[in-house]
C-alpha cells in the first residue's frame, strides 16, 4: 500500500523570514490524519531567508536529523557544538534529557533550504548526543546511500532508534531499489526533481507512506534528490 502525500497538501506557513511546509502536524498546524508515520514524527521542508533563523530553544527526548539542500545552516548548542552545515552534510542531535540550540542562516545574501527531521527515540532521558557527517554526491549518485542507521554501519550516522535513512541522486532513467523486510515500512520524500515510485509519479515536495510492500523502486524522471526512510 502506497499513500501519496502531495506537496500542496502539506501544512504551509510563510512568516516572511521562514517559508515552511509540514508533512506532519507541527506547531500551529494540526491534521489528525497526519500526526506521524510510525517512528517518524516531523518532516519539515524549511526555506530560511538570509540572516534569519531560529533563536535558542529547548528540545528533549527526540532524535533530530537535519539535511541541508541549499546554502548553509549555522548550529550552536548547549553541548558546546558549533558548526555550519552545508549540502552533503547530515547533522544529528539526540536531545535526550534536554538540550538547547540555535540555528541560523549565516549568509547575508544566500537562501537556506533544509529538511528538518524528528524521530522518536527508543528510550527517554538519555544523555544528549551530537554528530555530523558528510556524504559526497558521488556516494549518492545512482545509488541509495545509507546516511543514518541504528548501528552506524557503512559510515552512517548512528541514532537511537531502529530507523534507517537513505539518500539518493537520480538522473532521468536511473533506477534504485530497496527491499523491505517483513513488518517494515518506508517513507519517501522527494527533496527536488521528480521520480516514479513503484510506477507512481512523485514531484518535488511530494512524499509517500509505504506499508505491506516487498520493495521500493525509484526511477528518476527529472534530476532528483530523494530521501527514503526504512521504519519499524
Amino acid at each position: 500500500m502506497i499513500k501519496i502525500r502531495k506537496s500542496g497538501e502539506r501544512g504551509h506557513f510563510n512568516h516572511g523570514w521562514l517559508d515552511t511546509h509540514f508533512t506532519f502536524s507541527f506547531a500551529d498546524y494540526f491534521d489528525p490524519q497526519h500526526v506521524q508515520f510510525r517512528t517518524l514524527r516531523v518532516l519539515n521542508d524549511d526555506r530560511v531567508a538570509p540572516g534569519a533563523g531560529f533563536p535558542e530553544h529547548p528540545h528533549r527526548d527526540m532524535e533530530i536529523v537535519t539535511y541541508v539542500l541549499e546554502g548553509g545552516l549555522e548550529h550552536r548548542d548547549s553541548m558546546g557544538n558549533g558548526s555550519v552545515i552545508r549540502p552533503g552534510d547530515v547533522q544529528y542531535m539526540s536531545a535526550g534529557s534536554g538540550v538547547t540550540h540555535s540555528e541560523f542562516n549565516p549568509s547575508k545574501t544566500d537562501p537556506l533550504h533544509l529538511l528538518q527531521i524528528w524521530m522518536f527515540p527508543q528510550a527517554k532521558g538519555l544523555k544528549p548526543v551530537y554528530d555530523q557527517k558528510t556524504f559526497t554526491e558521488a556516494e549518492k549518485r545512482g545509488k541509495l546511500r545509507l546516511v543514518v542507521s541504528p548501528d552506524g554501519r557503512e559510515g552512517s550516522v548512528k541514532i537511537r532508534q531502529d530507523n534507517e535513512l537513505y539518500a539518493t541522486l537520480l538522473g532521468p532513467g536511473e533506477v534504485v531499489k530497496h527491499e523491505l523486510k517483513p513488518e517494515r515500512h518506508a517513507y519517501v520524500q522527494v527533496a527536488r526533481g521528480s521520480v516514479k515510485l513503484n510506477g507512481k509519479a512523485l514531484e518535488e515536495g511530494d512524499g509517500a507512506a509505504i506499508s505491506t510492500e516487498k520493495s521500493v523502486e525509484l526511477t528518476g524522471v527529472k534530476d532528483a534528490e530523494v530521501l527514503l526512510f526504512d521504519l519499524p
